[in-house]
């Protein structure tokens, strides 16, 4: 397996990731005022899966344009 198609692997793996921590911080939303103590964390958790998706999407157009 290429370098390209391992980062793209990862990259599904990301955003499966993200996309599940965003329902969860919407979910969370939905129950207000129940666990607001939780917002914080959800939230951060929810920030750091999507920069860590975005990073992996600039690092695999960066192997893509060395690729060619």
């Amino acid at each position: 397996m290429s370098d390209i198609d391992t980062m793209k692997a990862e990259i599904k793996k990301l955003s499966a990731r993200a996309i599940n921590m965003k329902m969860n911080l919407h979910d969370l939303s939905e129950e207000l005022p129940v666990n607001w103590q939780s917002i914080l964390t959800v939230a951060q958790d929810t920030y750091d899966a999507f920069k860590v998706l975005e990073q992996a999407r600039k690092a695999l157009k960066e192997l893509e344009a060395n690729a060619s």
